[in-house]
């Protein structure tokens, strides 16, 4: 049975940082990637980045430079850390990880077999 569960959200104020950690289980993290998603209230979810098996990485336009990914495969988890968070970056973030291995990360969520059950972030302005 695989299963991710993140952590690290919470409360921060504008121009502040948080980590949010992904912790898979289940599988062997080192042969899948693993991608980001946030969810604002009302709308649908959509891609913030993700880090592939081999760590390549890739990041929607809003968030590179500020967020991200790495990977610590002998801890099974997979993290975003967030700099300069903003006011817009206010939702809830969920982690992802596809049904089958080494594959590059995607942007399409209906790609994706596998969801934690998200954390939420919060920054103040």
């Amino acid at each position: 049975q695989v299963s991710l569960v993140e952590s690290g959200g919470g409360l921060v104020q504008a121009g502040g940082s948080l980590r949010l950690s992904c912790v898979t289980s289940g599988r062997t993290l080192s042969r899948y990637a693993v991608t980001w998603f946030r969810q604002y209230t009302g709308k649908e979810r959509e891609f913030v980045g993700g880090i592939a098996w081999n760590n390549y990485t890739m990041y929607a336009t809003s968030v590179k430079g500020r967020f991200t990914c790495s990977r610590d495969n002998a801890a099974n988890t997979v993290y975003l850390q967030m700099n300069n968070l903003q006011p817009e970056d206010t939702a809830v973030y969920y982690c992802a990880s596809h049904r089958f291995p080494s594959l590059l990360p995607s942007m399409r969520r209906n790609e994706y077999s596998y969801w934690g059950q998200g954390t939420q972030v919060t920054v103040s302005s």
